[in-house]
């Protein structure tokens, strides 16, 4: 016989796993709670804001995710966990018990929302309830309810969904994890009309009212990025006006899509070949939004590049 003691297991009876110490331990959350009550919306908020998200994950892996994530210093870890795990849900607790104990720092937050509130939104998708077997779905809440209370009770963080709607559900968890909602991120495109609109702008600006310096002999060879085209276009009459305009309407526009969730806006400016008027203008439209706050990237499409 051998003295060597018992392998550990979990009260599932599922063997604990030998996992090496990662260089670095990442800032954990793990997102749990009523099905129904918007982990899904929340996981992607959370992906939204830079956190490496995994979804119906079995809690017995997650001291393997915490060592790989954590040999990228910086990281931030959230995982789904929740009773579509079946009896690997119930090891979830005593998973929680190891990260703890090896100073892994864990926040738990649990979604919850009103009985009538999650019927109404499993009757509106017609999906059955993960734990509704051959009941109504008001049993399946309630045995739902009954295997989760004591993860309630731990939960650092509770979220009652009943009353939001995705956006206030969106600003609730991005206040939760101390970060500020991410800026909308504006790509300005110039571009001949010559060559058509690109299928992907948002909004299209048309320039071609501008000062034209191909017809300047000097300014041909030149484009919207030297000074001397700049000049000339943006000196022109009605330039200046147009371009605090356009850029305060923007403005307008990209706040409510903030409010709206949408993080991505492109915007095509145009001239007739994509080449004096139009870059030198997003170039300026550019520095205006940047002035208001937003981040800004500015590509030339139809510019030749020599």
């Amino acid at each position: 016989m051998t003295n060597e003691p018992a392998p550990e297991t979990y009260p599932s009876g599922i063997l604990k796993p030998f996992v090496e110490a990662p260089h670095s331990n990442p800032e954990v959350m793990i997102l749990t709670g009523m099905s129904g009550a918007g982990r899904t919306r929340a996981a992607a908020v959370l992906a939204d804001l830079g956190w490496y998200v995994v979804d119906n994950l079995p809690p017995q892996m997650l001291a393997h995710l915490v060592t790989m994530v954590g040999r990228d210093t910086g990281r931030k870890l959230a995982a789904v966990v929740d009773v579509r795990g079946g009896e690997f849900f119930q090891d979830l607790e005593a998973v929680m018990d190891d990260l703890e104990a090896r100073e892994v720092p864990v926040t738990l937050i649990f979604l919850d929302a009103s009985d009538h509130t999650l019927v109404s939104r499993f009757e509106e998708a017609r999906r059955r309830h993960p734990l509704q077997e051959d009941g109504t779905i008001l049993e399946g809440i309630a045995r739902e309810r009954t295997q989760l209370d004591t993860v309630r009770e731990r939960s650092h963080i509770v979220i009652d969904t009943s009353s939001l709607n995705v956006h206030q559900l969106r600003d609730r968890i991005a206040v939760e994890v101390a970060v500020e909602t991410p800026r909308i991120h504006v790509n300005v495109v110039s571009f001949g009309f010559k060559n058509g609109i690109p299928a992907d702008a948002d909004f299209v600006a048309d320039v071609r009212f501008l000062l034209n310096p191909h017809w300047n002999p000097e300014l041909r060879p030149l484009t919207g990025l030297d000074p001397a085209v700049r000049d000339h276009v943006l000196s022109g009459e009605g330039a200046q006006e147009f371009l605090d305009a356009y850029a305060k309407v923007i403005d307008i526009a990209l706040n409510r899509y903030r409010a709206n969730d949408k993080s991505d806006v492109t915007i095509g400016v145009g001239c007739t070949g994509g080449k004096h008027r139009s870059v030198a203008m997003s170039v300026a439209l550019g520095d205006a939004l940047r002035d208001l706050g937003y981040s800004v990237r500015t590509t030339h499409r139809d510019r030749p590049s020599t």
